[in-house]
């Protein structure tokens, strides 16, 4: 029995996944009479199911270009999937390894609205003395794996996610305006990981970098961290956390 026979389908539900999978990294950027023509119907027919997807946050509309692209939530939806396939089993021996190679802590952060989870915590012996502990919840655009999250967004999607709330300095680096966080996510992805001198935490070095899927999405971050004055240049120690992060991927089957 095909789809539009089916009496357990909900078509408006499935018009939205519809609307959702028209986008790809090849179209990551859509305007309403793009998203018709693409599934075959009319822009009218296809106003509330854009609108109701805007409003939940799995889109974002560009007001000014009447573009639309994927939001958050969509995000979230996809770190549940993960997270619900292993995501912290497939990185646990991956960073006990980056671990004990570089005698740093190490941990892995997901994005969830406004926040970095974190949902590993691999402690360096002495030196793994923090203020995060697995399930800390902080601000993204403060710390440096949060960073390496939001650089991963589309900037009409991280837009979105900022542009009612306040957007507080904290730390010395740290964005306090829109502007200045979209401007602060431009050089993030640009230069594809982060450093912190004690930028979040007074007295600790971190070094975060991306994990990707095939098509080059951010999935999650990876770091280390150590104490600043017995951290020297955390750079040094960027060649490992990518190849732990190549590994990670392809671990998950990127």
């Amino acid at each position: 029995m095909g789809k539009t026979e089916d009496r357990y389908m909900v078509p408006g539900l499935a018009r939205g996944m519809e609307v959702l999978q028209a986008f790809s990294p090849a179209r990551q950027s859509l305007s309403l009479t793009e998203l018709a023509s693409l599934l075959g119907t009319t822009r009218s027919a296809l106003f509330r199911v854009t609108y109701t997807l805007a409003r939940l946050g799995f889109l974002t509309h560009d007001m000014a270009g009447q573009r639309f692209s994927l939001g958050p939530s969509v995000l979230r939806l996809g770190y549940g999937f993960l997270a619900a396939r292993g995501l912290v089993e497939a990185a646990l021996p991956l960073l006990e390894g980056l671990r004990d190679a570089t005698g740093w802590s190490a941990h892995l952060g997901v994005l969830e609205d406004r926040q970095v989870v974190y949902m590993l915590r691999l402690p360096a012996g002495p030196h793994g003395a923090g203020i995060v502990q697995v399930g800390s919840r902080l601000p993204a655009h403060a710390t440096a794996m949060g960073r390496v999250l939001l650089a991963g967004l589309e900037e009409a999607a991280l837009a979105g996610l900022y542009r009612d709330v306040a957007i507080t300095a904290i730390g010395p680096r740290a964005p306090g305006s829109l502007a200045g966080l979209l401007a602060q996510a431009r050089r993030d992805a640009k230069r594809g990981h982060v450093v912190h001198r004690g930028d979040f935490e007074s007295g600790i070095a971190s070094i975060a970098a991306p994990v990707r899927d095939a098509a080059g999405a951010t999935l999650a971050a990876i770091a280390l961290t150590a104490p600043l004055a017995e951290a020297g240049r955390p750079e040094a120690l960027l060649p490992r956390l990518l190849d732990c992060a190549l590994d990670f991927r392809a671990a998950l089957g990127g």
